[in-house]
């Protein structure tokens, strides 16, 4: 019989946490599902662990790429290699996990509401529960008002590629699923879905991020990626959201936060990767910030933290003690 749920593992030298990821998947309350298992050509040992489980259960599938790919090229060919009968698909990168309870939850919800297109739910990013801002009552909410609370709330409830499950009927329409060339391709196609569908939440922690292991993501969180991404989002997706004010106010308050970060980052020395990955980010919606706005936030930026020596010394501090856990994790 077909399986239900296509659960998906794209892995590329992951053998420190591979082991973990595919264990929470076997062990999950429901147990309809294949698994999908695509190597990128690892060569850290990565596969032999892949190998070793694919000969333990029936349900794996181990595939690899006939040559390297980049990681969303990787994400596609995965997605594509599920199964044509299955109804849900559920992505869990290598270096996550899921709570025993994640497919069956969300599964249930997608079952009793058809017209779901996405479920997510809270996840544990760390030691931080992600994903809150939702009533506990909201349960199931059109995808166009979802996309609007975010973008006019600051709120974000797509969490990682790993947080949601999503009809695979809408992975099969999308060729490829995820956008090659962006940098927040996930949130991008969760905000192209739900133009047309439901948006469905558990209120329960199913899924876990890590947040302490050296990966893309975590190699630009000091380049300010959430704010970069908003920025994106609301000229991206803005138009066909919101109307004429809102959009004019919401890009306004996004663009303005944005670059008081850009000031700030004025005053203290940032490398090359800092400034290659703003102009990566600004060539995708064709933004470019003049020298005069630059020079005017570093100036608003500069006056701030004379005028208000505490908030400058927190921060600091704040500053240091990230520094101090990150040469202790190392």
């Amino acid at each position: 019989m077909s399986p239900r749920v296509s659960v998906v593992t794209p892995f590329y030298n992951t053998a420190e946490y591979l082991e973990e990821c595919i264990r929470s998947v076997l062990a999950q309350s429901f147990a309809d599902f294949e698994y999908v298992l695509l190597d990128n050509c690892s060569n850290d040992g990565s596969r032999r662990i892949a190998e070793r489980f694919a000969t333990l259960d029936r349900r794996i599938r181990l595939i690899s790429n006939p040559g390297h790919l980049t990681q969303v090229q990787n994400y596609n060919a995965a997605l594509t290699a599920i199964s044509p009968h299955s109804e849900y698909c559920k992505m869990v990168q290598a270096d996550d996990w899921l709570f025993r309870r994640c497919l069956e939850e969300m599964v249930t919800l997608a079952d009793s509401h058809p017209e779901i297109g996405i479920v997510s739910s809270y996840r544990l990013a760390g030691t931080a529960v992600k994903e809150v801002g939702l009533p506990h009552t909201s349960v199931v909410t059109p995808g166009r008002e979802i996309c609007r609370k975010q973008m006019l709330e600051g709120l974000h409830f797509f969490g990682s590629p790993s947080t949601i499950l999503v009809r695979s009927s809408l992975i099969r329409a999308r060729e490829p699923f995820y956008e090659e060339g962006r940098m927040h391709e996930d949130t991008e196609a969760c905000y192209d879905v739900l133009d047309r569908h439901q948006f469905g939440f558990v209120h329960q922690v199913l899924s876990f991020t890590r947040t302490d292991n050296d990966s893309i993501m975590s190699r630009s969180r000091t380049f300010g990626p959430g704010l970069l991404d908003k920025l994106i989002i609301v000229r991206r997706f803005g138009p066909r959201y919101l109307d004429d004010a809102e959009y004019r106010l919401c890009r306004l308050d996004h663009e303005a936060a944005y670059l008081r970060f850009l000031g700030e980052a004025l005053l203290r020395p940032q490398g090359r990767d800092f400034w290659d990955y703003q102009r990566r980010g600004w060539k995708q919606i064709g933004y470019r910030p003049s020298r005069l706005r630059l020079a005017c936030s570093a100036a608003g930026a500069l006056a701030d933290l004379v005028l208000n020596p505490k908030r400058t010394l927190d921060r600091a501090f704040r500053s240091l003690r990230r520094r101090l856990a990150s040469t202790a994790r190392v």
